[in-house]
């Protein structure tokens, strides 16, 4: 059992502390990404944020398994847990006595591992259109403002892409009193999450 022990921890120093700061950042990207939706959109959209890793198919919820197998949820809820170490597909719990539990691999990278530079993200978008995708996706639900000033462009530029983000889909605008917050969409984020920096 020593040994095993022994070997876990060298293990884990030398696989998982150089890591560790970003597995957490990734894990905590998605449940942000995930609470976002659901706040905004309700329950069906967070399920259907899950594509292509599940299906909603009211009223179950599909998932590509290894193995044909039906949980009931029985009123039970469904507790969602976003996994750095999860691949390909998600899991759920062996123990059927457990509350329902679905592991599912992080959709995003950590927004802040992101390199701009010989990238496909800037080929498709443009530089300024990237680093402005990349802007609301670090800080979160910003300013008009605040993203000109991440980005360093004048307002009307910040504003204009923007405004063409969001009718493609990748950035959604809410108004908050006098400002309008502006966030990236899952879409967004798997846009950000396939581009040829740093990959999981």
């Amino acid at each position: 059992m020593r040994s095993l022990v022994k070997a876990l921890e060298v293990s884990a120093r030398t696989l998982l502390d150089t890591r560790w700061t970003h597995a957490r950042r990734a894990v905590r990207d998605d449940v942000d990404t995930r609470s976002r939706v659901l706040l905004d959109s309700g329950v069906v959209a967070l399920l259907e944020s899950l594509r292509p890793l599940a299906r909603w198919n009211a009223p179950v919820l599909e998932v590509e398994y290894p193995t044909h197998r039906d949980l009931h949820l029985e009123g039970r809820g469904l507790r969602l847990v976003p996994s750095y170490f999860c691949w390909r597909r998600p899991t759920a719990l062996a123990d059927p006595a457990l509350g329902p539990v679905l592991v599912y691999p992080v959709t995003t990278r950590p927004f802040d591992s992101i390199n701009l530079h010989d990238n496909g993200l800037e080929r498709l978008l443009g530089r300024t259109r990237a680093s402005v995708l990349t802007a609301v996706a670090r800080g979160g639900p910003r300013s008009t403002s605040e993203v000109a000033t991440a980005v360093g462009v004048a307002l009307p530029s910040a504003s204009y892409q923007l405004a063409v983000l969001r009718d493609g889909g990748l950035v959604e605008s809410r108004r908050e009193g006098q400002f309008v917050r502006h966030s990236v969409t899952m879409l967004g984020h798997r846009l950000l999450d396939k581009d040829e920096g740093e990959f999981r």
